[in-house]
């Protein structure tokens, strides 16, 4: 299995040993030893893959690292952030998502209803399996734990990923921009109950998520 380690907080080096990771197509910066590179389709998923991304609007690019040596990966200077799976599941938004062991499963699921009025629905990409994963984020990623007796609310922005045992659902008609008076539209939040940890960005892309 391919070795994961932090160059600082934005540069990620796999060290393999004839195994293969897959990574955010472009996002190799650097390699030494013998490395063979090749695209996948469907975010590594084959036909069907690509075909359920199409019609759910999860885009993702994705290439197959394989050799002998050490890789560098990095975009867009976002901070990297390293998960371990043990057979679990991760839920990441499919701009996060910057490399994973190639053992690790990758699909697209249904987390819910972007708002009652207008019943459009959300999709996120999961990687599942034992690995490790390297998700980015827009400044450093703060780790949220989710427990039974503390439920969580997150900007839709914010939301990088999460894991764990962890139900999710949106509450729509508000955002934290609406409480200063900045909301307009359908707006909502992301609800987790449960038990698990929820990863956040210390700032708000343009999403889907907030206003509608």
């Amino acid at each position: 299995m391919a070795t994961f380690r932090l160059q600082g907080s934005k540069v990620l080096a796999v060290s393999m040993t004839g195994d293969a990771v897959k990574a955010k197509n472009g996002s190799m910066v650097a390699y030494d030893g013998q490395m063979a590179f090749k695209k996948m389709s469907g975010g590594g998923e084959g036909l069907r893959g690509m075909v359920t991304r199409r019609l759910t609007g999860e885009q993702m690019e994705v290439m197959e690292v394989r050799g002998q040596g050490t890789c560098w990966f990095a975009d867009r200077a976002s901070e990297i952030n390293l998960v371990s799976l043990h057979g679990d599941k991760l839920w990441v938004e499919a701009s996060n998502l910057l490399c994973t062991d190639a053992g690790l499963r990758t699909g697209t699921t249904f987390t819910g209803l972007r708002g009652g009025a207008t019943g459009n629905g959300l999709f996120t990409t999961t990687v599942e399996g034992t690995g490790q994963a390297a998700i980015m984020s827009d400044g450093p990623a703060v780790v949220l734990r989710v427990t039974p007796q503390y439920p969580l609310q997150v900007d839709p922005g914010a939301y990088i990923a999460h894991q764990g045992n962890l139900q999710q659902h949106f509450q729509s008609g508000v955002t934290f921009r609406t409480f200063m008076g900045e909301g307009g539209g359908e707006a909502f939040q992301i609800r987790f109950e449960g038990d698990g940890l929820v990863y956040v960005q210390p700032s708000e892309r343009n999403t889907i998520g907030g206003d509608v």
